[in-house]
């Protein structure tokens, strides 16, 4: 029996034995600089570029719209604050959701502390942002949208290619952080029909401290870092050649593995909440089935603390959408937009699977949650 069951593959993942190796081998024998005319730096390049082409391949990219950076963070800002910047002139009016990752919110917040306008569309009760709720916030000087394409926190799938084309037809640049769904659903920017898209690779089995940006061909940011010419002016410095081998080679091992993985996560995930709720029919599930990433099961145990479960539980490693300090209860930003009452909020646990979970982890981790909160449930009365 595993002495620890990972379910928390949302936060981070393990990195791939073949990203592992791509590192290693570009360390021993690729550690030139690539902007070096000589032998060494062209072979550091060429590897370089490489490791551009899987990434663009498995989104469905071009490598010259690829830029390499050190996560969805830095992704995320230069696409916010960058856009913002290069299209002052046309308006500063931008629009964004209450249930994006800080590091999309906090860019937002930093702009409109500079005297831009941001509007926060706000979801429905499954954690979805609608169309029509972003369509409301357009104005005539409106050149700016971000909406993620899966939350992170409760796994909801946003309608990206929708929100896409409705930016597209009033010339509203749109882009979209897709840290938490490349690697985990199929993902294609020309699908998409996006401008920008945010990649982070320890959310797909790459190592942490690499990312990727994708922007479209003709689209102009201003810079938000200032040095050298690398990555087309965007990213100077000296690039992070073996980083980027790991998350290329993460990406060529998914690019025809994705789809098969996706279903069979959500084969996984259905299980799991089967067999949690035919023992407690109360449990709540926040987003359907059909508008979820296919490995994120969000519940809620109302009631009960989700903290609590888990760490009577021992083995099983999750996360849960509510802080405790001092008896109150810190309900997360998503949940609170959502309006998620406190006693569900307290009470929810996010599982989120990996291509390595298995079968009998999701029915050992099953047990555990319901020993754990039979066992609270019983204290409390």
């Amino acid at each position: 029996m595993p002495e620890k069951i990972y379910l928390d593959y949302n936060a981070t993942t393990p990195v791939l034995p073949q990203a592992m190796e791509a590192v290693s081998r570009a360390m021993k024998e690729e550690w030139g600089n690539p902007s070096s005319g000589h032998g060494l730096g062209r072979k550091a390049a060429h590897a370089l570029e490489t490791a551009r082409k899987q990434v663009a391949a498995l989104i469905g990219a071009a490598p010259g719209e690829i830029i390499f950076t050190s996560g969805g963070t830095e992704s995320n800002n230069m696409a916010i604050i960058g856009s913002a910047e290069a299209l002052r002139e046309k308006g500063r009016h931008l629009v964004t959701t209450r249930i994006e990752h800080p590091s999309v919110l906090n860019p937002f917040i930093h702009l409109l502390e500079r005297g831009w306008e941001v509007d926060f569309a706000k979801p429905d009760s499954r954690g979805v942002v609608s169309v029509q709720a972003i369509e409301r916030l357009f104005r005539p000087d409106t050149v700016f949208v971000s909406v993620m394409l899966a939350n992170n926190e409760t796994g909801a799938l946003q309608p990206i290619k929708e929100i896409a084309c409705a930016c597209r037809k009033r010339g509203i640049r749109f882009h979209t952080d897709a840290a938490q769904a490349v690697g985990k659903m199929l993902v294609d920017v020309q699908d998409l029909g996006v401008d920008l898209l945010t990649v982070a690779g320890h959310k797909l089995y790459a190592p942490k401290g690499i990312g990727a940006l994708f922007m479209r061909r003709g689209i102009r940011l201003q810079n938000i870092l200032f040095g050298a010419g690398q990555e087309s002016g965007l990213r100077p410095g000296t690039e992070p050649v073996p980083l980027a081998c790991g998350l290329g080679a993460a990406c060529s091992w998914l690019q025809d593995k994705t789809a098969g993985f996706s279903g069979q996560m959500k084969e996984l995930r259905e299980e799991f909440y089967s067999l949690l709720r035919q023992e407690w029919p109360d449990l709540l599930r926040f987003v359907p089935p059909e508008r979820c990433l296919p490995n994120t099961l969000c519940v809620s145990f109302p009631g009960l603390s989700g903290p609590g479960i888990l760490e009577r539980t021992g083995r099983v490693l999750a996360s849960t959408g509510a802080a405790c300090h001092d008896r109150s209860v810190k309900v997360s930003h998503v949940l609170s937009a959502m309006e998620v009452n406190e006693e569900a909020a307290m009470g929810m646990i996010r599982l989120s699977l990996g291509y390595m979970t298995t079968r009998e982890d999701i029915r050992l981790a099953a047990s555990d949650i319901l020993q754990a909160a039979r066992s609270l449930k019983g204290e409390r009365n």
